[in-house]
């Protein structure tokens, strides 16, 4: 007889053994792990760069500042920008302009001055890291991830996981717990040693690519760039700037970097075909039905909207849309939720407050980023008010691809919400979990 534990361990070493737990422990109609818990049969996350909720959404949402409305349907449920910040700065226009020309300080110690215990009052004065220019709200620059929004579900409450850069919070997306300080390290992996940061590290322990692959979930990583980094190690060179990007020097955000790649800190292998590829091969992918379950997509650095650098936002909206309109116009768009959310704040300006540290790490949750849900499985023009982060979506993961047993990387994943808020359970099949 095969004991139950109260958590399966991640990195069980056979499928068979999983199965097998799967229907001595779980409910009767539960699936076994490596099958779907919903009619979700596939999951695309797209992670954008450093931009807080109020950047993008301040102007969107038309409830007047603090009012924490309790309704969900459209813009009004939703609070907007404060006309004045606590210093009674005005914000100032984010556009592609001022989107290119500006990248705000945000590392931890800044992050963590600015939003000073929750007072939201070190962003334009204050901390030597303050600026004016930290409280910017996008109008038109900002309408295509408007429009998805009033077609999908927009969380308001989705806070980055950690406080600073943007690889600690990405490793959230492998691991739901902190791993290492703001950008401290780069994976060896590729092109690491092409890097300014000489830092290079491999982490061991358990991941969200191991569950994955363990269990037989097919997943794979559809990186811009991928391709050309490989030819040119291979070549025993660096790979050399993509034309597009205005910076036009051989490093970030020019060429594929490995450090937006939670995954392929874990001892990856940058041979791996199978799990890491270029972002080409998803196209290719869609059209012969081989998708994965789980994608997870990492656009060229200035195509991200990572600001500064002569990045602007349309550079960043454009292929956004461009790859969900090629999912929905293929045989994926029915069973497939695509989800958009950004990597951390980028120092910018939020109004809202940070959630208490987390009891699993001790580490200080930073800003609000904008989340959205995308697809059919998507509530329409919804606003959800549930505390989110970047552990939810492993939560979700965990829940739809292993028998509804979350909290298998013994981190986050075992105590934040579930995404459950923003999806319409008439159509997901069972109800995913808040």
């Amino acid at each position: 007889m095969v004991a139950c534990p109260t958590r399966p361990h991640a990195l069980f070493s056979a499928v068979v053994f999983l199965t097998v737990l799967s229907a001595s422990c779980g409910s009767s109609d539960s699936p076994a792990p490596g099958t779907w818990n919903s009619e979700i049969k596939h999951l695309v996350v797209i992670v954008q760069e450093n931009h807080s909720f109020d950047n993008y959404y301040g102007s969107y949402c038309k409830a007047s500042s603090g009012t924490n409305p309790s309704c969900n349907e459209g813009p009004n449920c939703c609070e907007g920008v404060p006309a004045l910040d606590p210093n009674d700065v005005a914000p100032t226009l984010l556009d592609d302009g001022s989107n290119a020309s500006y990248d705000p300080d945000h590392t931890q110690v800044c992050e963590a001055a600015e939003i000073n215990a929750g007072l939201m009052n070190g962003f334009t004065m204050g901390p030597p890291c303050a600026d004016v220019r930290n409280f910017a709200v996008a109008e038109t620059a900002a309408k295509p991830y408007w429009d998805l929004a009033h077609g999908g579900a927009l969380a308001d409450r989705y806070f980055q996981p950690v406080v600073g850069q943007s690889s600690a919070n990405d490793m959230y997306f492998a691991t739901t717990k902190f791993v290492f300080l703001d950008n401290a390290y780069v994976p060896d992996f590729v092109v690491s040693r092409c890097t300014p940061n000489p830092n290079v590290m491999d982490f061991t322990g358990p991941n969200l690519g191991d569950l994955l692959t363990t269990a037989g979930v097919p997943w794979t990583v559809y990186a811009e760039g991928l391709a050309e980094a490989r030819t040119a190690v291979a070549a025993g060179e660096c790979p050399a700037p993509d034309p597009a990007c205005p910076l036009a020097l051989p490093i970030y955000p020019c060429v594929f970097d490995g450090s937006d790649i939670p995954y392929a800190y874990f001892g990856a292998d940058s041979a791996d075909t199978e799990h890491f590829a270029d972002f080409s091969r998803m196209s290719i992918d869609i059209d012969t039905g081989t998708l994965p379950d789980y994608s997870f997509v990492k656009f060229y650095g200035f195509r991200t909207e990572h600001p500064g650098y002569g990045t602007t936002i349309t550079d960043g909206t454009d292929p956004v849309t461009a790859l969900i309109d090629r999912i929905q116009a293929s045989p994926y768009a029915t069973d497939t939720l695509i989800l958009i959310t950004w990597d951390e704040s980028g120092g910018y300006f939020d109004h809202v407050a940070p959630p208490p540290t987390s009891s699993v790490d001790n580490e200080p949750y930073g800003a609000r980023v904008p989340m959205l849900a995308i697809g059919p499985f998507a509530k329409k023009d919804w606003i959800s008010h549930v505390t989110m982060e970047h552990s939810s979506i492993v939560k979700f993961i965990e829940w739809n691809w292993f028998g509804g047993e979350t909290g298998q990387l013994g981190g986050r994943d075992a105590t934040v919400n579930n995404i459950g808020s923003l999806l319409d359970s008439t159509v997901t099949g069972r109800t995913v979990p808040e």
